[in-house]
């Protein structure tokens, strides 16, 4: 599933078409399926958490999610989709000056009244990502049950918003945090200063001539070192040696089971 700091990228990827007109579009997917996109000019697209609004002119907001097989492309003048993809179109958006804009296979598509998208994400946390970011905040609702696991309170999006599990395994390392350690027993204010920092970095375009640090937690960009333990389990951690361990868990009754990855010896369990 992608993260916070991945739909925030996707929201300045779609940004270039921020003014333009909608010349031809519909939804094609949602309770809205139908619903025509014609008229109406695109006038900024904002995050919250792993939630894409996409507000228009005329007091209306998409609101779409990418959950785990969602995307967005933009298609040049004269160019076309390929008739598989065209076929997992949810959003077409044919602009003024010939480009169009199309959301594949959402699982989420909602149009609502701009005035009302706290009816779709105002459930949520507090977004390290958006510039409304209350630090405080957030450090409140991770510790509201001192007795819940730090990892478990980590991904869950009404406590702190964008944090997915890439995030909650890389933290907990950095932090050198078991991700059976219960919230209480954790430096929550660093906590949350840390994913800050990670995230804001991990979302930042590159600086002109430097790598793009996306979801680098590391620091190497080399092939198999670009995160302390996601997907190194069984092989050696970077920082002592020790084995990475890592187990599949399901964190709510119902949804596919995540991997936790750990290091024994820098994440020990008190």
């Amino acid at each position: 599933m992608p993260e916070g700091d991945s739909v925030h990228r996707l929201a300045a990827r779609l940004r270039q078409v921020d003014g333009a007109l909608v010349v031809r579009g519909e939804l094609r997917g949602g309770a809205a399926a139908g619903r025509s996109l014609t008229g109406r000019r695109v006038v900024e697209h904002v995050t919250h958490g792993k939630h894409l609004l996409t507000r228009f002119d005329d007091g209306t907001t998409l609101h779409t999610h990418l959950r785990m097989q969602g995307s967005w492309t933009i298609t040049r003048a004269g160019r076309r989709l390929p008739a598989d993809a065209a076929r997992s179109a949810r959003v077409r958006m044919a602009l003024e000056d010939g480009r169009t804009v199309w959301g594949l296979d959402l699982p989420v598509v909602e149009l609502v009244d701009t005035r009302d998208e706290h009816d779709v994400v105002g459930h949520l946390g507090p977004d390290p990502l958006r510039d409304d970011f209350d630090a405080a905040e957030a450090v409140r609702r991770l510790t509201a049950d001192p007795e819940l696991r730090v990892r478990t309170a980590l991904l869950d999006q009404r406590r702190i918003a964008g944090l997915g599990n890439l995030w909650a395994n890389e933290l907990g390392f950095v932090r050198g945090l078991h991700p059976d350690r219960a919230v209480g027993t954790v430096d929550v204010p660093a906590l949350v200063a840390t994913a800050c920092r990670m995230l804001r970095y991990s979302a930042a375009p590159p600086a002109t001539g430097a790598p793009d640090q996306y979801q680098v937690t590391t620091g190497s960009r080399r092939r198999g070192e670009q995160h302390w333990v996601v997907g190194r389990a069984g092989r050696p951690c970077l920082r002592c040696g020790t084995v990475v361990r890592a187990r599949d868990e399901t964190e709510v009754v119902g949804s596919p089971p995540r991997r936790v990855w750990w290091c024994p010896r820098c994440q020990p369990p008190a």
